[in-house]
């Protein structure tokens, strides 16, 4: 399990410079930076673009892209680990997908971050751009009367607790629960924690779409709650015909 964390940590990390890349060029594009040419029509000198648009550090736009990478990395590592749990090639097609789309989207938050020239890491507690801080308090998941075994077994998770730090996010737990699980006992876990980590994810993203500033951010983050959106539907397909339903 550890190897699959760092595999997968290192294919992210290799494209934070193609994430400020495909800023760089979004930006220009759509007028929220600069792409500038060395000269106009018939050798011209070009006007000059305007600089580029740098969100502050405890933007939502750069809030999300802080939790949003450590959020994706989660759901990488979960992935790499069922695909050596089970030899069935619907869910190891989608824990690939789901690796390497989020493993692509996680290097374009840090590109961007490194772009800004604003850090990676901040002292607030996650999500407190979007004005919901997550401690270490129970939620709703963390029914009353439920006893240690079912809280730690259950797929929402409790956020801040077991290594949990948002709300979808698997604790320490259930990823080793993952890596000792075969076959469909791995299948469904896994279907369960994802369908969880997405809900958690989407709520994350209609926020960043909602309030983030930056044109190429705020389509990405919505482009992450139609494809999750869709996933989830096709994990309760793959749930229902393996007996089984999302927690």
């Amino acid at each position: 399990m550890r190897v699959a964390g760092l595999v997968a940590g290192a294919v992210a990390t290799a494209l934070v410079a193609a994430g400020a890349i495909a800023y760089g060029v979004a930006a220009g594009e759509d007028g929220t930076g600069t792409h500038g040419r060395s000269g106009g029509p018939g050798g011209a000198p070009a006007a000059s673009a305007p600089a580029l648009t740098v969100p502050a550090a405890d933007s939502p736009d750069a809030g999300f892209a802080r939790d949003m990478a450590v959020h994706h990395q989660q759901a990488v590592e979960m992935s790499y680990i069922v695909r050596d749990r089970t030899d069935d090639t619907e869910v190891r097609r989608l824990a690939y997908d789901i690796a390497q789309t989020q493993a692509n989207q996680r290097g374009m938050l840090l590109g961007w971050l490194d772009l800004w020239g604003l850090p990676k890491v901040s002292a607030a507690p996650p999500m407190a751009w979007m004005g919901m801080a997550m401690g270490t308090g129970s939620t709703a998941s963390d029914e009353a009367g439920a006893d240690r075994a079912d809280r730690a077994d259950r797929a929402d998770g409790v956020a801040g607790a077991d290594g949990a730090l948002m709300p979808g996010m698997a604790t320490d737990t259930q990823l080793r629960k993952l890596g000792r699980l075969r076959g469909r006992q791995a299948e469904v876990f896994y279907l369960r924690l994802m369908t969880a980590h997405h809900r958690g994810g989407i709520h994350m993203a209609q926020a960043c779409a909602a309030r983030c500033t930056v044109g190429v951010e705020k389509r990405l983050a919505q482009g992450m709650v139609d494809a999750q959106q869709s996933e989830i539907r096709l994990m309760a397909d793959m749930l229902k015909k393996r007996g089984a339903e999302p927690r």
